[in-house]
């Protein structure tokens, strides 16, 4: 059911307008068949990124990457909003979908992301106030909605800046988080 979803939304000239119906019939199950699977529509979109974000996890895990545990602080940031940034480029058909429905920031995805971001941002400035490492968390992971992303590719950067200016943006924010 997750691979003929994924086909369908990629295929889709416009993802969020993709119906359980036409992932039901792409899937050759009925319609209550997903519902059951996954409660609505946003829980198949949040099971089909999850299993993309999956790879974070497992890079987060692993002490040899850049998001390892070994890594620096400042460093574990730039890399884990970094490997999002490509990750959600390789996923545009989903995020497409997904992040145009309600509730987006209440999801167990984005609760995630925050939750390890705003991880990292304590390491990397133990002497803020938890309110603040949320906040600055939202606020970097706020130009990584995908609508953002792709206004700034028809602009003419590239996904390389987008990348250095996130870097830049992150830094900035752990300075001024230290301070």
């Amino acid at each position: 059911m997750l691979v003929a979803a994924d086909a369908v939304l990629a295929a889709a000239p416009f993802p969020a307008a993709v119906t359980m119906e036409a992932i039901a019939e792409a899937a050759a199950v009925g319609k209550g068949t997903l519902f059951r699977a996954f409660g609505s529509r946003d829980g198949l979109l949040d099971a089909l990124w999850t299993r993309q974000l999956d790879r974070l996890r497992d890079a987060l895990a692993a002490e040899d990457s850049p998001l390892g545990a070994s890594g620096s602080p400042r460093r574990r940031v730039a890399a884990f909003l970094d490997a999002l940034l490509w990750c959600k480029l390789d996923n545009r058909h989903l995020l497409r979908a997904r992040e145009a429905a309600a509730g987006l920031l209440a999801s167990p995805n984005y609760l995630w992301m925050h939750a390890t971001l705003a991880g990292l941002l304590r390491d990397a400035a133990p002497k803020a106030s938890q309110m603040t490492i949320d906040y600055a968390a939202h606020a970097l992971l706020a130009p990584l909605h995908i609508d953002l992303i792709d206004v700034l590719l028809a602009a003419g950067m590239n996904p390389q800046d987008i990348s250095r200016a996130q870097t830049r943006h992150a830094k900035a924010m752990i300075a001024d988080l230290r301070d």
